[in-house]
């Protein structure tokens, strides 16, 4: 037997609707926020003689080949690219993640950089980490 959702009471239809309306937007706003853009969560460095060799942990909701942490890079203050670790494969059971990159240079006079991380939908946007350089 079929049962109809119709109620007697207009008023308490609408807040049904209205109810059903707020449950399906809040999933659809949590689904987009929750494969969001890539943030480094923590880093470290270290010095390997003349250059130096970063562990630096991402943290994403990689749902796939489709939408993952694609990549991180080591930044100068003045937006120069240092080092890129690219990350091969997504890491949909393993978050956060860490991963290190050796041999980077790191110019005379650079105390600090940043660890910002990619995502192959978002690009850059997630919460990047800024680390001292030890000399």
């Amino acid at each position: 037997m079929f049962m109809s959702m119709k109620t007697a009471n207009p008023r308490l239809s609408r807040f049904r609707d209205c109810a059903i309306l707020g449950a399906l937007l809040t999933a659809l706003a949590g689904a987009a926020v929750q494969a969001g853009e890539a943030s480094v969560v923590g880093a470290t460095v270290v010095r390997t003689g003349d250059t130096y060799r970063f562990d630096v942990t991402v943290s994403h909701a990689d749902e796939g080949w489709d939408h993952y942490a694609d990549k991180w890079d080591v930044v100068a203050p003045d937006g120069a690219i240092l080092g890129t670790r690219v990350l091969h494969h997504p890491h949909v059971q393993e978050q956060p993640f860490t991963r290190s990159l050796s041999g980077v240079s790191i110019p005379d006079g650079i105390d600090t950089v940043i660890i910002r991380a990619h995502d192959s939908v978002h690009e850059y946007g997630g919460a990047e980490f800024v680390v001292s350089v030890p000399r």
